[in-house]
């Protein structure tokens, strides 16, 4: 019983840290499907999770910190489109300098607002989004197995956590099924076609950049403001790099997608509990050793399958329209 208890406990960790993995790698989905390569999404979680944590501590309200971490990945996504859809600028160099500087900014915002090292302030109730006790998670919490994982892993999570299973269905709904999705995709393999058909790829790409966007400032309140209390400096701690390999690991595909996001959370959630536990033969292995485990999870598989995964054709490419 006592190791069914202790997976449970490792399941219930596995899903919310997926969360922000989930949000983020299907922001990046949007991006990329329309040949935007979306390495800025680091930087963008670290914007949205400083301005909700900022505006929180302000206004003691989650929901306007999650307002405003929205509001600031989003200004930080149309930096980013604006170098490289109006400006032709290279993607990946666009995405890397925002990343260097969102963790330089936040730092030096928290450093001269809130006077504590980079930091901004516990968030007290109402501050901060609360889990929610689903009906009927307290009757079953004494039923043995399946009462004991309802109550843990279904029930008592938050609700930006239920908001990231939810967006995995609606974004395959609307990348496969909808007039949006067919634009964004048909613009990621020939954007001079879909130009040709008289659609423009410049607002497409930008729709698309907006949307991840939205989708990672949900990912980076949701590290602020509802797993944690507060912002700490760099506190996305390469996460939008899993989220990225996430993306690539599934190969553009929500529902792949999800499943390496889990991985990595289940990865992450095992070093965590792995550190000062001897382990048979070796002893306890030194704590960096334990909590490399989810990146290089990450090298190996992307080593071992970036090369079957098929990218949209035109990304990373700059459209520019023929005279």
């Amino acid at each position: 019983m006592s190791e069914f208890v202790l997976l449970v406990g490792l399941l219930a960790a596995t899903v919310r840290g997926a969360a922000p993995l989930v949000l983020a790698a299907l922001g990046g989905l949007l991006s990329e499907r329309s040949g935007i390569v979306d390495i800025g999404l680091e930087g963008k979680m670290l914007a949205s999770a400083f301005a909700a944590a900022a505006t929180a501590a302000v206004t003691g309200s989650a929901w306007a910190g999650l307002a405003m971490g929205i509001a600031a990945s989003v200004l930080v996504a149309l930096v980013h489109g604006f170098a490289c859809v109006t400006h032709a600028g290279n993607q990946v160099v666009s995405g890397m300098a925002l990343n260097i500087t969102m963790s330089g900014l936040t730092a030096l915002l928290g450093y001269a607002w809130f006077h504590q090292g980079g930091q901004t302030p516990l968030l007290g109730e109402g501050a901060r989004f609360a889990p929610i006790d689903l009906p009927g998670a307290a009757a079953l919490a004494r039923v043995p197995g399946i009462g004991l994982a309802y109550d843990e892993i279904v029930s008592g999570q938050n609700v930006l956590v239920y908001l990231a299973a939810a967006a995995v269905p609606v974004v395959a709904w609307l990348v496969a099924r909808t007039r949006f999705g067919l634009r964004v995709r048909a613009v990621g393999e020939n954007p001079a076609a879909v130009d040709t058909a008289g659609v423009s790829v410049a607002a497409t790409r930008y729709l698309a950049v907006t949307a991840s966007g939205v989708m990672c400032g949900l990912a980076g309140a949701y590290l602020s403001i509802a797993h944690h209390a507060s912002f700490i400096r760099d506190m996305t701690a390469g996460k939008g790099y899993l989220a990225l390999a996430a993306l690539i690991f599934g190969q553009w595909r929500p529902v792949p997608t999800l499943g390496a996001c889990l991985l990595f959370a289940f990865a992450d959630a095992a070093q965590a509990r792995l550190q000062g536990t001897p382990l048979p033969v070796v002893g306890v292995v030194p704590v960096q050793l334990i909590q490399a485990i989810p990146y290089a999870l990450t090298v190996c598989l992307l080593a071992g399958f970036v090369g079957r995964a098929v990218a949209p054709r035109a990304i990373g490419v700059p459209y520019v329209k023929a005279p």
